[in-house]
Order: C-alpha cells, then sequence, then structure tokens
C-alpha cells in the first residue's frame, strides 16, 4: 500500500477498502458490523467508502469482529487511522470551502493525473486571479470572501505548476469566448492559457463550434492516482452539490465520452492556433 505521501481523503478511502475486504473476509454483514459498534448500516457503508472521518474506537471494535489478532497489523491500521482524521492544507479555508467540495479538494490534491472537459468556464487549474475572480462573483460573495476563494483556488494550483500534477484539458470553444470580466481580463485570460500549454505536464484541446453535437454531459474531471489500490474517481459538479463516481461501470462510461472528446477536438498545435485567433477578437 503505496500511502507514504497521500493525503487524509486518500487515507480514508484506502482505510475504508482494507475494512471492507477484512470484513467480508470475516463473513461479516455491513448490519453485523453496525450493530458492533452502535451504528447504522449506512455509515459501515460510509466508512468502506472513505467519505467520512473514522473513530479510533469504532475501527478497534470492528477490528475485533473481524478476528485480526495480529498487533502489528492493529496497530498499523490504527495509525492509519490517526493520519486519515488530520486536517489537510485546505482545511485553513473551511470559512469558503463548501463541505460537498471539501472531497474533491482533497482528491485532487492526491491525484497524479486529472482528464477534465469543460464547457462553460475555464478549468479551475488554469484559471488566471482576475478570471477567477470575475467567475466567482457571480455569486454575490462579499470582498473579503471572494478574495479568500480567489486565493484557495491559486493554492489549489500549486501542485500543477510545480509539476506534480499530469493535466489534460478539453475546453469546449464557448468557455474561450464566454466573456467573464471583460475584455482585458479575457485577453490576459487567454494569454496564460497560450503560456501553460509550454509547461510539459499539460495537453490542452478545443472543441470547435465547428464539431457540431457530441455527448459530453457538461464539465467533468476524471481523476486518477498512484495508489493502484485506488479506482478512477469521476467528479461531476452540480449547482449546490456534486457527484463523486467510482464504480467501475461509470467511471468507464466517463472514460469512453473523454476519449471521443479528444478524438474530435482540435489537436494540441491546432488548439493553440484557435486561442490565438479567439485572442484577436479581444
Amino acid at each position: 500500500m503505496n500511502i507514504s505521501g497521500s493525503g487524509p481523503v486518500v487515507l480514508r478511502i484506502l482505510l475504508g477498502a482494507e475494512l471492507r475486504r477484512l470484513r467480508e473476509l470475516a463473513e461479516v454483514t455491513p448490519q453485523q458490523a453496525a450493530h458492533e459498534i452502535g451504528a447504522s448500516e449506512s455509515k459501515i457503508s460510509r466508512m468502506e467508502r472513505g467519505r467520512n472521518a473514522f473513530k479510533q474506537e469504532d475501527v478497534a471494535e470492528l477490528l475485533f469482529l473481524y478476528g485480526v489478532s495480529d498487533e502489528t497489523v492493529r496497530e498499523d491500521l490504527l495509525s492509519l487511522t490517526r493520519r486519515a482524521n488530520q486536517p489537510g492544507w485546505w482545511h485553513s479555508y473551511n470559512d469558503v470551502l463548501p463541505g460537498w467540495f471539501q472531497p474533491y479538494v482533497g482528491l485532487e490534491n492526491a491525484a497524479r493525473r486529472i482528464r477534465t472537459y469543460e464547457s462553460h468556464y475555464i478549468p479551475g487549474l488554469l484559471q488566471s486571479p482576475d478570471y477567477a475572480a470575475a467567475v466567482i462573483a457571480l455569486d454575490g460573495f462579499r470582498a473579503e470572501e471572494l478574495d479568500r476563494r480567489v486565493t484557495l483556488r491559486r493554492d489549489r494550483q500549486r501542485r500543477f505548476r510545480d509539476g506534480a500534477l499530469r493535466l489534460w484539458a478539453i475546453i469546449d470553444e464557448a468557455a474561450l469566448r464566454r466573456p467573464f470580466g471583460g475584455a482585458e481580463v479575457m485577453r490576459h485570460q487567454l494569454e496564460e492559457l497560450v503560456a501553460a500549454t509550454k509547461l510539459p505536464n499539460l495537453t490542452l484541446q478545443v472543441t470547435p463550434f465547428a464539431v457540431g453535437g457530441h455527448t459530453a454531459p457538461g464539465g467533468f474531471s476524471i481523476l486518477r492516482f498512484p495508489d493502484p489500490q485506488m479506482t478512477d474517481v469521476i467528479y461531476v459538479e452540480q449547482l449546490t452539490n456534486a457527484l463523486y463516481l467510482d464504480k467501475r461501470e461509470e467511471v468507464d462510461t466517463y472514460l469512453l465520452v473523454m476519449e471521443r472528446l479528444s478524438i474530435v477536438s482540435a489537436s494540441p498545435t491546432e488548439s493553440i492556433d484557435i486561442i490565438n485567433h479567439i485572442m484577436d477578437d479581444y
């Protein structure tokens, strides 16, 4: 289990998967596990999917129920529990970070590769500060909260800028032409986008209007992690919440849509030409 550099969200997912494996190996039902710790079956499901924090006493009781008597194994898993409960750097932004978005920031922080499609906005990891401010301002936040949210977005970009995260972004032409913040802001954003294409860890494609219709349902991201035990996670953002999909059939469907988008979209070289052409309009 390669967890040395993993953040708390990933650790919770890995711990949950291990607890599920041990439960199934012991032939214990979710109902029995829930009864052991005085909880609901839905809590066991959330724990095994890494959807919430773990109580040390709950994990200890479940390990006893599952017949895990080896003290080294127990201590390793309890140590993992403590680490999984530690706050990530993004928790300092709890005042402006919606609860439904916190898991994504943690997953993004742990991902090795992200493939994303955006139909309305420049992807957050590629947004300039002024463009980000113009997008966030649409929700009517106060000036100080707006500044905090822009800073959070810049902090999220750090791993990409440092080369620790590989990003493959496909952007609909409509997102490049929709003028957030006025002509000057848009021109600077597009200039930053072209400059970013020189980074070795970015692949950028534009889906031009000439393509016509395609099967993408809207913006979504596919996150891939260094630990082979972690499946890809699909992130689909909605107005007041988000979907986190990790079932194999769901992931495969989105992977197929992303592959189709990459085929019909302009090549990276052609995409730079499209962006430069759009810049001339500003």
